[in-house]
């Protein structure tokens, strides 16, 4: 939600570009103009030699388009697994806390390892997509990942499967943001569109498919295996990427204006920043199991401190002339903060949701792992529509995407609540509520996600894409917090009691939803009265 259209027009980010004094970065076919177009004389003679009536030049743009094919496969496919990674161990949770003879926090940690090193990683490990690549980070981030996701899977004791779990989580750390920045470097116009449309399909599914996998996986208890298939899942699949990834991106080292190496690391701003994601985001994740204690709110406070000192530090190692950690250049770009804000308040509420609904259907009403996941697929098809064809809409239409879409969630919201009031399973209603959520979810994240990066300079895509996935991760962190403590406070056993505490949260849901539409028209009144 931003001042400019809540679109990726490509007309804005050439007029950025040619202020900027650089050719657009994108796609393979707009890339070297100045190349392309001198020596246009000498290869027409070279033609009339040759009688080239150009099928070379027609297989080239084929051979461009199956490797942007490819390449695109393998980033949401790794974008996908990580995702998937952050759920699927929410069903098994129960069977590897008996089997490994976890405590309570024991069992937590398991859990949110992963999040808490992914979330306090993710800004550095795009800055190390800079220095070295981002195709070289992408791969070095799935190799570590996959890595880790076969010692999880053989894990002995606790502390093996939560330490395994945290350099899980830093790998997708390092993995995640270069998804989105190839996307941007490597695509343009319509293709990086349709991109953006499967990337933001692939978040959504992953988070719903690890409920469902985790379900048949576990149940199905391969070869006696239990729990350890959730982990062990991601071994061929990181495999098979790697190996097609390397001929798609082994060769993709930073830009010659890039190579600086170690130097652009920002030491100082990872030393405070790494800190301060770490102390934002343990109570977030850890509170409302605790009870909230002390030691939460206090963590709190020292995160929010943290961040503030952070910004101190960015500002004089830039006075100094050095490469800060989020250059004040990239958080000024027209349209990131606003739309990246609003992107922390949409997964915010999607991943609450996603986490009350499930404590709803599998505490309240009693509902098997697999079933409770596969309640979630009208929302998922929903999210999957909308995601892949909001890019093919007329400009003139996607202006009004976002409060459009935000209403449509707020107004399923309602129905899922009136649907499951009095302890009802919902049926047909809820179902219908999910793919309306969904349809409203996909019109508004990936709208926002272009517009975030729409007038981001090429050489700053990086930074960029780094700081919009933690905040939509942070947003994820903050929903599941929030929205899971207002449910939990308010829910007992049974399903009455249940459903209660389900009505209130979608409630509050459909208010905060609510009020993101009436910002987002808001603001697209005030863009009509500027024009």
């Amino acid at each position: 939600m931003n001042d400019t259209d809540l679109s990726s027009s490509p007309e804005a980010r050439r007029v950025d570009v040619k202020q900027a004094g650089g050719a657009e970065v994108g796609d393979p076919e707009s890339a070297a103009p100045v190349r392309k177009n001198a020596g246009r004389g000498d290869a027409g003679r070279k033609d009339a030699v040759h009688g080239n009536t150009g099928q070379d030049t027609g297989r080239k743009d084929a051979g461009r388009a199956n490797a942007g094919t490819v390449l695109l496969a393998v980033l949401v496919a790794g974008q996908f697994i990580a995702i998937l990674d952050a759920s699927i161990v929410n069903v098994a949770a129960p069977v590897m806390r008996e089997d490994l003879h976890a405590s309570g926090a024991g069992l937590q940690w398991m859990i949110a390892g992963y999040t808490i090193a992914y979330a306090m990683l993710l800004i550095t490990g795009s800055r190390l997509g800079a220095i070295f690549g981002y195709g070289r980070a992408y791969l070095a981030g799935l190799g570590l990942f996959t890595l880790a996701s076969l010692a999880c899977g053989l894990a002995t004791s606790t502390v093996e499967l939560v330490a395994f779990r945290c350099v899980q989580g830093a790998g997708a750390a390092l993995l995640v943001p270069q998804v989105l920045t190839l996307i941007q470097r490597r695509f343009e116009g319509r293709r990086r569109t349709a991109a953006l449309g499967i990337y933001q399909t692939a978040i959504a599914g992953g988070a719903v498919v690890g409920q469902i996998l985790g379900g048949v996986l576990v149940g199905a208890d391969l070869f006696g295996t239990g729990w350890r298939p959730v982990f062990l899942v991601n071994v061929p699949l990181g495999v098979l990427l790697l190996v097609v990834g390397w001929r798609a991106l082994g060769g993709d080292g930073p830009d010659a204006g890039e190579r600086m190496g170690w130097r652009r690391l920002d030491v100082p701003g990872v030393l405070v920043l790494a800190p301060a994601m770490l102390a934002l985001v343990v109570p977030l994740v850890m509170g409302h199991e605790q009870g909230w204690p002390l030691w939460g709110w206090l963590l709190l406070a020292a995160g929010v401190s943290g961040l503030g000192a952070f910004a101190l530090v960015e500002r004089s190692v830039a006075a100094r002339g050095g490469s800060p950690l989020v250059p004040g250049a990239v958080l000024r770009s027209p349209g990131l903060l606003t739309s990246g804000v609003a992107l922390l308040i949409a997964v915010g509420s999607y991943n609450g949701f996603l986490f009350t609904l499930a404590l709803h259907l599998q505490s309240g009403l009693g509902d098997s792992p697999l079933r409770a996941g596969l309640t979630y697929v009208p929302c998922a098809l929903g999210f999957a529509v909308s995601g892949l064809y909001w890019g093919r809409l007329p400009e003139r239409l996607r202006a009004h995407m976002g409060y459009l879409g935000f209403a449509l969630v707020a107004v399923s919201y309602v129905g899922m609540a009136a649907s499951v009031h009095g302890g009802r399973d919902g049926g047909v209603a809820l179902a219908a509520g999910l793919a309306g959520m969904g349809l409203g979810q996909g019109a508004v994240i990936g709208p926002l996600m272009g517009a975030a990066l729409a007038r981001v300079r090429p050489e700053q895509a990086g930074d960029a894409s780094g700081v919009v996935v933690t905040l939509m991760q942070v947003g994820g962190v903050l929903g599941v917090a929030t929205y899971g403590t207002a449910f939990l406070s308010v829910t007992d056993l049974g399903a009455k009691a249940s459903a209660h505490a389900a009505v209130v949260t979608f409630a509050a849901l459909a208010a905060v939803n609510v009020c993101a539409a009436v910002w987002a028209w808001l603001i697209v009144v005030r863009k009509r009265a500027a024009v």
